[in-house]
């Protein structure tokens, strides 16, 4: 990971930015990853790991209603969590991710696997879904990896 994060060490520092993260299934993965590159203070501002829905509300201003109507796996909690980032720091990108990474907790609508992503840059809101296979560290790992390599090609097109 250390190659991704040098990659979007390298623009955001170009250009000034500075970003945060919001994690619920990786708990604090995507920050660590992003801090392993020595002088990340220079671009990283700060992280949340905002497992319960009660952090996501209290930390990052998700509604709650909204979780109620949609789950905390969803794209709209996603989005919300990134917008909350970039609204409590004084950062121009972030990224937020929440899912299922098992073994347990999966339904037939929200399997294990299933995890949704949000970015936040100046170019706007971003989100998707991806559906990884394997065990709890699998998923994880491959969250990680698909955040920073997902938030590298938006960095590169603004």
């Amino acid at each position: 990971m250390l190659g991704l994060t040098t990659e979007i060490a390298d623009l955001l520092s170009q250009r000034g930015w500075c970003m945060a993260t919001a994690e619920s299934c990786t708990g604090g993965m995507i920050a660590a990853a992003c801090t392993d590159l020595s002088g990340s203070s220079a671009w990283f501002e700060r992280g949340w790991v905002t497992y319960s829905n009660a952090a996501k509300t209290t930390e990052l201003g998700v509604p709650a209603a909204l979780i109620s109507q949609h789950g905390a796996v969803s794209e709209p909690i996603a989005r919300a969590m990134a917008q909350g980032a970039c609204l409590h720091a004084p950062v121009q990108v972030s990224v937020a991710v929440t899912g299922v990474a098992g073994p347990t907790g999966g339904s037939p609508d929200k399997p294990v696997g299933t995890v949704w992503f949000a970015w936040v840059t100046p170019a706007g809101v971003v989100s998707e879904v991806q559906h990884f296979a394997g065990d709890r560290a699998a998923v994880r790992t491959a969250t990680v990896h698909h955040a920073l390599k997902r938030l590298l090609a938006l960095l590169a097109k603004s």
